[in-house]
């Protein structure tokens, strides 16, 4: 047990706050809560483990993303190569002040072909937009959690949304 005077564990202090968005990721990798609570735990234990090698005042939410991305990736579960959107996890379907049932139902198909336009996309085009368009992580710390070049997460993220307005404009079409 630590004093009042103590200090607190630097892991736990930089960790804990992670903890939410990283579940928020873990889900929409997995399409699975109780997959993405334990993929999540196992991110933890890992970082836990490894924190003596992090260095202190580099990107420790890159490292931790990165951790968890490698953790899905090399599970059975990241192979399988699809994701969804649990819209009712984050309580996006409450309505706003002066919302009539019509607003609402439009929204809610909006999401409805957001979500299956992303489910339809390739992991890596689906986890570099939930990086900067839910994550909103910077392109240097997206570039840092996947390893790959900041060039590259610009010109991954450009196709991604591209092949995203491809797979809305099919869907609204076929509609």
């Amino acid at each position: 047990m630590l004093s009042q005077g103590a200090q607190s564990d630097p892991f736990e202090e930089l960790a804990m706050p992670l903890f939410d968005p990283l579940y928020n990721f873990a889900c929409w990798l997995t399409q699975s809560r109780e997959e993405a609570e334990d993929l999540v735990q196992e991110t933890y234990a890992k970082a836990l483990k490894g924190f003596p090698s992090f260095q202190l005042g580099t990107n420790f939410r890159a490292w931790m993303y990165r951790i968890l991305r490698n953790t899905f990736l090399t599970s059975r579960t990241g192979l399988r190569a699809t994701v969804s959107i649990d819209s009712d996890e984050d309580g996006v379907d409450l309505a706003v002040e002066g919302s009539t049932p019509e607003t609402i139902l439009l929204e809610r198909s909006s999401q409805q072909l957001l979500q299956s336009a992303l489910d339809a996309l390739p992991v890596h085009f689906r986890e570099i937009i939930v990086l900067c368009d839910v994550e909103e992580m910077s392109y240097q710390e997206i570039a840092e959690t996947l390893s790959v070049p900041m060039g590259t997460v610009m010109s991954r993220l450009s196709r991604a949304r591209k092949a995203l307005r491809n797979r809305l404009q099919e869907q609204t079409q076929t509609r």
